[in-house]
This record gives C-alpha cells, sequence and structure tokens, in this order.
C-alpha cells in the first residue's frame, strides 16, 4: 500500500515544462529583420490561468521580461542570466540559434520555478499572451480594460502576434482605449 500511495503522490506533484523552439526569421522592412520562438508552457500548477499555452517572443522581449522582474522582485530573489547579447548573432547559423534557444529555455525554467518571480503579472502575461511589452505593461498596471486574466485567455489560443480589428483584437486597439473602466 506504500507503494501505490508514493506512486499517486508522484503523480499528483506539480510540474512546469517549458519548450522553447520554432525559429523564425521576422522582416521589419527590407534592411531590418529579427528572430523570434515559440514559447510553449505545459503545466499543472495552480500559479498559471491556462494548463498549455504557446506564444512566439523575440530576444528584445525577453531582455525587456528579465529587466522587468529584476525590478519587480527587487532584491528578495536571484534571477537567471540571458544567453548574452552576440552583436554579430548570424540569423542563419543553426549553431547560434539552437544555443540562444536552449540558453532562454533554461532562463525560462528557473523564472517559472521561484515563487517569488511566479507572483508577477507581466511573467503570465509573456508566457501566455501575444500582447506586446507595451500592452503587458498596461494591463499588469491596470491601464487596460482587460484583466490579465482576460488577456491571457483571448490572447493564448494562437500564434499570430496580431489579429485584425474585425475579430475584435485587444492587441491592436490604440492608446486611448487603455483606460481603466
Amino acid at each position: 500500500m506504500r507503494e501505490v500511495s508514493s506512486s499517486i503522490l508522484g503523480l499528483m506533484q506539480e510540474f512546469t515544462g517549458v519548450w522553447v523552439r520554432d525559429p523564425r526569421i521576422q522582416k521589419e522592412d527590407f534592411w531590418h529583420a529579427y528572430m523570434d520562438y515559440e514559447i510553449c508552457i505545459h503545466t499543472n500548477s495552480l500559479a498559471f490561468t491556462k494548463k498549455s499555452s504557446c506564444v512566439r517572443r523575440r530576444y528584445s522581449e525577453f531582455v525587456w521580461l528579465r529587466k522587468k522582474l529584476q525590478k519587480n522582485a527587487m532584491l528578495i530573489t536571484h534571477l537567471p542570466k540571458l544567453p548574452p547579447k552576440n552583436p554579430f548573432f548570424s540569423l542563419n547559423n543553426a549553431r547560434e540559434i539552437g544555443a540562444r534557444m536552449e540558453g532562454l529555455r533554461k532562463f525560462l525554467e528557473e523564472v517559472v520555478h521561484s515563487p517569488v518571480l511566479l507572483s508577477d503579472s507581466c511573467l503570465h502575461l509573456f508566457l501566455q499572451s501575444q500582447l506586446s511589452v507595451k500592452k503587458i505593461e498596461a494591463c499588469a498596471e491596470g491601464r487596460s480594460r482587460y484583466t490579465v486574466s482576460e488577456a491571457i485567455h483571448s490572447f493564448s489560443s494562437g500564434i499570430k502576434r496580431f489579429e485584425s480589428q474585425s475579430e475584435g483584437s485587444m492587441e491592436e486597439e490604440d492608446d486611448t482605449q487603455c483606460e481603466s473602466e
């Protein structure tokens, strides 16, 4: 009986899996391009609104997230490092891309296993919504027409970065509509 109890407890143990995959080059214009990555979370943790989600994020958004978490957590907890910014990063070098993805995954793994950092709304919006950094900040600070939970439910189903206005996207609302109600 003791063996059965311990295996049931093992099944009920909290888990959070993080994947960073599917690097894609996004062209801004003829001269400018960047790489973004699909970030997938699968969890049974009560800390997360959705148990499975995938979003696309670029390196500069990870830099923003780390700074935001550092500011919000102050000196309460240690923040993991991101893979270093390489000014000569090649969008065509599979080894460099793989190393960056692994570094981003390790960063997120440490972050989602920190109780202090898990309490940050910006983290949840970053991982489970397609909102831009600007919209994440507005939502987390209560300057939007929707709650963190509503934003996650509205923007976590698709991988598309922006939906058309006719589909009722909160992402494309102009800034004047971000006032709290």
